[in-house]
């Protein structure tokens, strides 16, 4: 007995050919799909115009962050021709962590005669840690991390702030974003001038100061 193939009608087969090729979720790519472009680096030309206002370089301004500790505004700066530098307060012990970058290196030879905290003519003692260099002198610590021309810094009083909190604030110094650049730098834009009131000039005619003198002189 011959049987003959059912065929279906290609109004049929058209939505089970949807369904079937509709089964990836949309997006998806495959090996050679386009990969999704990178973000672009935020804040790059707005920290550049607000260092340069400074005098200090762009590429040594760094933050931190360190639980409990808030940046202290007014202590951002130069350090030296171009460096950076700002201080971070500790709300409940007024305990003080400073950044500090500038332009240099630190080896095995030069650490011990770099001094601790700028603070010239102390002994100082190096220790390898990690990438770091834990340094101490003068009754202050310091965590130095060389970078590609420049070392960053973050220092504090021995006895004020423990050598981890202090190691895990210079791991966590890095370049700022955006948001960062904006809370760390001043404005580049100069601040408008407040007009001066003057109480000698009368509320009519061409504004120009009374200078009337009376009867007498």
């Amino acid at each position: 007995m011959i049987r003959h193939a059912r065929v279906l009608p290609v109004l049929m087969l058209a939505p089970l050919l949807l369904t079937a090729c509709g089964s990836e979720k949309a997006g998806d790519a495959g090996p050679s799909g386009p990969a999704s472009a990178p973000a672009a680096a935020p804040g790059t030309g707005e920290l550049a115009s607000r260092a340069q206002a400074m005098g200090v370089a762009p590429e040594l301004v760094y933050v931190t962050e360190a639980p409990g500790f808030t940046l202290a505004q007014q202590s951002v700066g130069v350090l030296g021709d171009e460096g950076f530098s700002a201080t971070w307060v500790d709300g409940g012990t007024n305990a003080l962590l400073r950044l500090a970058v500038d332009r240099g290196t630190i080896t095995v030879g030069t650490c011990p005669e770099q001094p601790v905290g700028d603070m010239p003519g102390e002994h100082t003692t190096c220790e390898r840690d990690g990438k770091a260099w834990y340094r101490t002198g003068a009754g202050r610590h310091e965590y130095a991390l060389p970078e590609e021309g420049h070392v960053v810094r973050v220092s504090a009083e021995q006895d004020a702030v423990p050598r981890d909190v202090l190691r895990a604030a210079a791991l966590a110094a890095h370049r700022p974003d955006a948001a960062e650049t904006d809370r760390l730098l001043p404005s580049a834009e100069p601040a408008p001038a407040t007009p001066v009131e003057r109480g000698d000039l009368p509320p009519f005619g061409d504004g120009a100061p009374d200078n009337h003198v009376d009867v007498g002189g």
